[in-house]
């Protein structure tokens, strides 16, 4: 009886060695090439430091205190390859003169390294104070992050519609926008006031970021932290400006890339590529919800020949609250005796997205488009550890044939010497 258990034991031990030992390849990773040095990201929190920042009504604190109480969390928790400063408006004029109030905005730290100690005991001077000149602390912030090659963040907290009027912050927004430099204004509101929300909601459409409305503590330090940590997951690579057509005879020719460009609610919008026998085009699309929307949401990414005929597709769908949805697809062009010459097809690529948003929202500009074009040679690997989250090629199909065979065969020679055990017992 001992010796059967031996047995089997034994058994089980090899089944395992089988396993591991022929699963192993299909997992392997191979070694991934060195990755240039980025430049650090640069984020700035603006903070409104004005007299209405004394309202208690933050989780029984004043809005000033959960502000403070976030900015420490933010900065413990803040990533170190980010180079984060902050900038205040309404912190120095208590005064009633608007022209001076107007002036209030300074950087109460700078864009770097941050040494936690310092920047904590900056936040701790803060007390509510003046007016809120956004516009004005908006182009500031803007300096502040001003040179390199970095992705820049501005993070703005306040709990009113700026007091001042000139800049308009909306203005402000667009020409940041418009500078071509990549810079995303991400609001956050401490009050649900309509006015503030349009105004707030507007800067983030300007620039491609987000509005988000904050009535507790713990809300306004998690949001932070998440856009904080999103610059440093976002890509250095810079994408190109480019305009879709609306037909694909009149589109753009990309090249491998990334890109970017502005979509209305409900609209199509093509792009050409131009892809040689024994290439394969790999294509990925994403669509920013940069406003409010409709709850139901999906995008669309085909590839379609010069002559109308669909020729893959790649879609995702989704509801409820979403900051980007995206789908990719991949087509490769043949090669072979079907095909006469070397000359690279024309296939186009458009665009769809199904958001919707309600009558109050804001049209223009269009949803927040970025796409990335690729193109290798047909058969090279994506690029992944592995292709649907298993593993590629007729290896990976032998292995996995092969350890079911032996699974088998073992399992069942268990099972046989279970059978003969019970009858002898």
């Amino acid at each position: 009886m001992i010796k059967k258990k031996r047995l089997a034991t034994g058994a089980l031990g090899l089944l395992a060695a089988v396993v591991c030992g022929l699963s192993a390849p299909a997992v392997a990773v191979a070694d991934e090439p060195d990755q240039p040095d980025r430049e650090s990201p640069k984020v700035e929190l603006v903070l409104d430091v004005s007299g209405s920042m004394r309202a208690r009504d933050v989780d029984g604190m004043s809005r000033m205190a959960a502000a403070k109480q976030a900015f420490n969390e933010v900065l413990d928790a803040a990533p170190d390859e980010i180079r984060l400063g902050i900038r205040t408006l309404g912190a120095t004029y208590p005064g009633k003169d608007r022209e001076t109030g107007c002036l209030d905005s300074k950087q109460l730290y700078p864009v770097g390294r941050v040494d936690r100690t310092e920047a904590k005991a900056a936040v701790a001077t803060l007390r509510p104070t003046g007016w809120t000149p956004i516009g004005l602390a908006l182009r500031g912030a803007s300096k502040d992050l001003a040179g390199g090659d970095a992705t820049r963040r501005i993070v703005l907290i306040t709990d009113g519609e700026d007091s001042c009027g000139q800049p308009d912050p909306c203005d402000v927004a667009r020409e940041l926008a418009a500078q071509g430099t990549h810079l995303v204004v991400d609001t956050l509101g401490l009050t649900l006031d309509r006015k503030v929300r349009e105004q707030l909601s507007c800067i983030a459409e300007a620039t491609g970021g987000t509005y988000t409305a904050v009535q507790h503590t713990d809300q306004l330090s998690t949001r932070i932290k998440q856009l904080v940590r999103r610059s440093a997951d976002t890509p250095v690579q810079t994408p190109t400006a480019v305009q879709g057509a609306e037909e694909c005879a009149k589109a753009p020719v990309l090249g491998a890339g990334l890109y970017n460009d502005r979509e209305g609610f409900g609209e199509h919008r093509w792009y050409r590529v131009r892809v040689a026998p024994g290439q394969e085009l790999r294509a990925s699309a994403s669509v920013g919800a940069d406003r409010a929307v409709d709850p139901d949401y999906g995008v669309l990414l085909r590839a379609v020949s010069q002559r109308g005929r669909e020729l893959v597709r790649g879609s995702e769908a989704g509801s409820g609250r979403t900051d980007v949805i995206s789908t990719g697809l991949r087509y490769p062009v043949a090669e072979g005796r079907e095909v006469e010459d070397d000359t690279p097809r024309t296939v186009c690529l458009e665009l769809s997205q199904s958001f919707s948003a309600p009558a109050s929202v804001k049209r223009t500009p269009g949803l927040p488009v970025e796409l990335s074009v690729n193109i290798v040679d047909a058969g090279d690997p994506p690029g992944d550890v592995a292709a649907f989250g298993l593993g590629r090629g007729w290896v990976l199909l032998a292995v996995l044939t092969v350890t079911g065979l032996l699974v088998g065969l073992v399992w069942g020679w268990l099972a046989r010497w279970r059978v003969t055990v019970w009858r002898t017992n």
